[in-house]
């Protein structure tokens, strides 16, 4: 099994050394860095060799914040998730972390077998997005939805293109995606791409709140 490189971002320090042990204790995991802000994890982005795959970032921290700290990993080390693990759930906040690039959003609430998915999820499929997660952001678009048609713009997406949103709302990766529509991988990317520069969004998880807010992807719980 494929080792996760982990990296934890949290000014919590109890918070921070708990979570550190949880992920040493995981073997296919590998902690490669901590830091209790944003400026204290770039600095030690900047000397971490490799890099980690999925970094765990809470979104209050003095200095630089993981709102900020969010935006700067998406644009310097576009290799790197960040899941978001936060005791904040407000729609509005969480859909501003993955407007800006983060691949998921968990509660620091979440058990130890939650925690231990989302990263084997974001790892594999770039997002991982909750049961919770998505209907606080159905119902706070609802009311948005109908009060803000005239002024959103919906992009044109093909058949095809809606299709394959809604097969990334289903957790398919673009191998997948290929074999269920019988396309090559090539295409299966090229249609994502189209995707993400049709609606803005930065990454898949941003897609899969895309897809949510704006009705082409109906959930059932």
């Amino acid at each position: 099994m494929e080792t996760i490189r982990i990296g934890i971002v949290d000014d919590q320090k109890l918070f921070r050394e708990g979570l550190a042990t949880l992920i040493c204790s995981v073997p296919e995991f590998e902690l490669v860095m901590e830091a209790e802000n944003g400026l204290d994890c770039l600095r030690a982005l900047a000397t971490t060799d490799p890099l980690p795959h999925v970094i765990l970032m809470d979104i209050e921290m003095p200095g630089m914040d993981g709102t900020e700290l969010n935006i700067k990993i998406h644009e310097d080390f576009p290799g790197i998730n960040v899941l978001v693990v936060s005791v904040h759930n407000r729609e509005k906040l969480i859909s501003k972390m993955i407007s800006a690039g983060a691949s998921g959003y968990l509660s620091k609430n979440c058990n130890k077998e939650e925690l231990i998915t989302a990263i084997h999820v974001v790892h594999k499929n770039d997002f991982y997005v909750n049961s919770a997660l998505l209907k606080s952001i159905q119902a706070g678009s609802t009311s948005r939805t109908t009060s803000a048609t005239g002024n959103f713009h919906e992009p044109d997406l093909t058949v095809r293109e809606k299709e394959i949103l809604i097969l990334i709302c289903k957790e398919f990766n673009n191998a997948e995606i290929a074999e269920r529509l019988f396309i090559s991988i090539r295409t299966a990317e090229g249609h994502r791409n189209n995707l993400l520069a049709k609606t803005g969004c930065r990454n898949t998880a941003g897609l899969v709140l895309y897809a949510v807010k704006h009705g082409y992807y109906e959930l059932h719980f």
